[in-house]
């Protein structure tokens, strides 16, 4: 069922989940994933569970993360060089996929419908259409550790466990899990941060108005349920906050209630 691309020095790394099953959904699925993680954030359950129940289902690593080209230069990667990698993979697939973005990942894919189309359009705790710089500051007063470990990665250091823990998850995760994805876990291109809090923000009259599904987590550090209400708000539509759950809605222990409600979803948009 799973097949991975490995990526060239000139190649986007991609992860492929294919179903098995002759009726099969004919749209594909494309996750995009967020800052600091690659593509291998989506395969752990998310790719699997979606081709299990007909969806052909795929994740990449944008330019600099995970296998894809561009990590010795991540730091001056651009947020519009993010949007070229969604609409690079996007061209190679059957048909015009999905978009499922989750935290920096759901800007990108804010910004790729200025340009494009999508069928469908799923936001997980996504940075805001007005940036990150409410996220910022609103991490100064209530986690201001987490803003300086984060800052901390920016300038060259290493993720501390507890910071990805805290930063991530509500719910337990096992100790081994955690050291997994502590060792996945990366550095991020300055110039995109800068680009989603200041240079590049997406322009919500220019965005495609596809059908979209808006997700939080209650007890999100980083993109906190009234910024993803913001962003629903922004797209004429309304959020749905899962409790008891964080960040990384794709790893926590709960992960298939969001992975249950946007198949549910998808399933009623009659694609």
């Amino acid at each position: 069922m799973k097949t991975a691309t490995a990526a060239s020095s000139n190649s986007l790394e991609t992860f492929d989940f294919l179903p098995a099953a002759p009726d099969a959904h004919r749209t594909p699925l494309l996750f995009v994933h967020g800052a600091y993680v690659g593509g291998w954030c989506w395969k752990e359950h998310f790719l699997p569970w979606f081709a299990a129940r007909g969806w052909a289902s795929h994740a990449l690593s944008l330019t600099g993360h995970g296998g894809s080209r561009g990590r010795i230069d991540l730091d001056n990667v651009s947020l519009d060089q993010y949007v070229s990698d969604v609409a690079e993979v996007a061209a190679s697939l059957p048909s015009p996929p999905i978009l499922i973005g989750h935290s920096m990942g759901g800007l990108v894919v804010q910004k790729y419908l200025e340009q494009a189309t999508a069928p469908a359009v799923v936001l997980m705790s996504s940075v805001p259409p007005q940036g990150l710089a409410s996220s910022a500051l609103g991490m100064l007063f209530s986690c201001p550790h987490l803003l300086f470990d984060l800052n901390r990665i920016l300038g060259g250091g290493e993720p501390s466990v507890d910071s990805l823990r805290e930063a991530l998850f509500h719910q337990p995760v096992s100790p081994e899990k955690l050291q997994e994805y502590w060792q996945q876990s990366q550095s991020e291109s300055h110039r995109a941060l800068w680009d989603m809090t200041l240079y590049n923000l997406p322009h919500p009259a220019r965005v495609y108005r596809a059908p979209m599904l808006v997700l939080g987590a209650a007890f999100d550090r980083l993109i906190t349920p009234g910024q993803v209400e913001t962003t629903a708000s922004t797209y004429g539509t309304k959020a749905e906050i899962f409790p008891h759950m964080g960040h990384g809605m794709m790893l926590e222990r709960d992960w298939e209630k969001a992975a249950r409600r946007i198949d549910e979803w998808l399933s009623a948009q009659s694609l």
